[in-house]
């Protein structure tokens, strides 16, 4: 009934170097995906052409893409809630969770955080989007993003698992705030009366109703800065591509342990974590270069 628009292709794009590795002792599974290496550089001209394809479905909910799916015009309609690119520091990592949790866990979004905004400069304080993951027949996650792009991967993963505790703690603007705000958005983004029943049911789940179960879980999209060797750039293509997949690998790897501890510093067994990963080269000019061409349909890497 909800389906998922961004399709498996997607993953086309990236090298798969970890896959759904299981953190010990925690509910959580951490994936690395690395932007494909073409002339020891990544490909981030095929990111951003995949990506014009996946921005409509992010920016918009259900409800528009139905009104506007003939409208030559939607692609306008959908970059126009991006943010300034001199000002975005964090849409592109709000994009690419979305598109992940779509394309590889196949979780369909039921909205972002882009259709809550009431300006293109004013960020709701809350998750950066959530989806609905169908386990089984009886079992579903409502899944709340949370996306950080920071120069260290370590600090990011801090940055994300602290907003986390924020979010399912503090008085207001909380977990179960947001789910009575999703409650009340729903209209909006079912395109029929059956698609808002079935949402409702899962989203406000009543225990007399023992064929259902909802359990809240988190993904967390962390993009770090490569730091690479300047001589690097200088070797073989083979050799950079190995080099550079083995680097950013081992960088992954080495945190898997401070994953689990945060866990266990919050105390967030309870909890289902996918943690995605995907390294940056020039971290802080990439994503504001990337929205850029967005914005403008341009593609100038």
């Amino acid at each position: 009934m909800l389906e998922t628009k961004i399709s498996t292709d997607f993953l086309n794009l990236f090298y798969h170097e970890i896959k759904d590795f299981e953190v010990p002792g925690c509910s959580s599974k951490i994936n690395l995906f690395t932007l494909r290496i073409e002339n020891n550089q990544f490909t981030y001209h095929q990111l951003v052409k995949n990506l014009t394809h996946c921005i409509v479905p992010f920016c918009l909910s259900n409800k528009e893409l139905e009104e506007f799916k003939n409208n030559y015009g939607i692609f306008v309609i959908a970059v126009e809630k991006l943010r300034d690119y001199e000002s975005n520091d964090g849409e592109l990592g709000e994009i690419l969770l979305f598109c992940l949790l779509e394309s590889h866990l196949r979780a369909p979004k039921i909205m972002t955080k882009m259709e809550l905004k009431t300006s293109t400069n004013d960020y709701v304080k809350g998750s950066d989007g959530v989806h609905l993951l169908k386990i089984d027949e009886q079992n579903y996650q409502l899944i709340f993003g949370e996306s950080k792009l920071n120069g260290d991967y370590q600090k990011g993963l801090y940055q994300a698992f602290k907003s986390i505790n924020d979010f399912i703690t503090r008085k207001n603007n909380n977990i179960n705030h947001e789910i009575g705000l999703i409650n009340t958005h729903l209209q909006r983004e079912s395109v029929s009366e059956e698609m808002y029943k079935f949402l409702k049911r899962i989203i406000i789940p009543s225990a007399a109703d023992e064929e259902l179960n909802k359990d809240n879980a988190f993904g967390i999209f962390v993009g770090f800065d490569l730091k690479l060797d300047p001589t690097m750039v200088k070797l073989p293509n083979s050799d950079f591509r190995r080099k550079v997949r083995q680097q950013i690998k081992e960088t992954v790897e080495k945190e898997i342990n401070y994953i689990e501890k945060k866990i266990n510093d919050y105390n967030l067994f309870g909890y289902t974590f996918y943690v995605y990963t995907i390294p940056f080269i020039n971290l802080d000019e990439t994503r504001k270069r990337v929205i850029k061409n967005l914005k403008v349909a341009n593609n100038d890497f």
